[in-house]
């Protein structure tokens, strides 16, 4: 399901004419062309560090007003608040439903989640397996080893034990990143992924872009997506977006720089593989 047909960032008549176009966002994203981003069930914006993805999708939340979105500094009394003034001058259009009814809003809880959320989630869980050992610890020292053993066989006890032994597998399983994201996926929703790999090995970014090609086939799902890791771009099934290019042109993922780096470092060595 598309909920999210059409974005148009502030067009470049304004862009071009702001006296404050060195400030951000109006310098991220100065002088690209075309400013429209159509999108499918999977969209991806792909880019360098400083290419501006991740500050498109934020524009994106904030207009849309999805949770997740980031809130910005106060600005200086008496200054324009230039992020929210680039906002403003932003457009867009609903998709339509599959009997070709135009949808009327995005749906709730749709939202933005960036990858500070997910390496939260992370510290979070790592905290929890310090403490799990740090309590154990405390008891063995206060009521003798005897008799911790004794409080972990309780109710009380193995409430602990078990919710501290779930975010220790959570963690050392290397899914962490996937199960986060399946704790909080709806089905029909719309939802701005920033760099949604943060932390996977190759392998499991492989396994994340296939459950987003599923969820997005079979749970109504969209997503927008800002990545530039070849193993999610090779397997996502998402109009790719090569934000490094003046026109954001609309490119296959074997022709982007970052994939074409890997291609040509492993065909250059290619005969240690022997």
């Amino acid at each position: 399901m598309i909920y999210l047909k059409l974005f148009r960032l502030c067009n470049s008549i304004n862009k071009k004419s702001n006296s404050n176009s060195n400030i951000y966002p109006y310098n991220i994203l100065k002088n690209k062309e075309p400013d429209v981003f159509l999108f499918d069930n999977i969209t991806v914006l792909y880019g360098n560090n400083g290419s501006g993805k991740s500050t498109i999708l934020n524009i994106i939340a904030h207009k849309l007003n999805l949770k997740g979105k980031e809130r910005n500094n106060p600005e200086i009394v008496g200054t324009i608040p230039y992020f929210e003034e680039y906002v403003s001058k932003c457009t867009y259009e609903l998709g339509e439903t599959e009997n070709g009814k135009k949808i009327n809003k995005i749906p709730e809880n749709s939202r933005y989640i960036k990858s500070e959320e997910i390496l939260y989630e992370i510290r979070k869980i790592e905290q929890d397996n310090v403490l799990q050992e740090s309590i154990k610890a405390n008891l063995a020292r206060e009521i003798g080893l005897e008799k911790t053993k004794e409080f972990m066989q309780t109710g009380e006890g193995q409430a602990q034990f078990e919710r501290f032994q779930f975010a220790q597998e959570k963690y050392s399983n290397g899914e962490t990143t996937m199960q986060i994201l399946e704790d909080v996926l709806e089905p029909d929703r719309l939802y701005l992924l920033d760099e949604p790999e943060v932390s996977l090995s190759p392998q499991n970014q492989v396994k994340l872009a296939e459950e987003i090609n599923k969820m997005a086939r079979y749970l109504g799902i969209q997503f927008i997506i800002a990545t530039h890791s070849p193993f999610m771009l090779g397997i996502l099934n998402a109009k790719i977006y090569n934000l490094d290019t003046k026109n954001y042109k609309v490119q296959k993922w074997t022709e982007l720089e970052n994939v074409r780096y890997f291609y040509d470092f492993f065909k250059k060595r290619k005969n240690e593989f022997i």
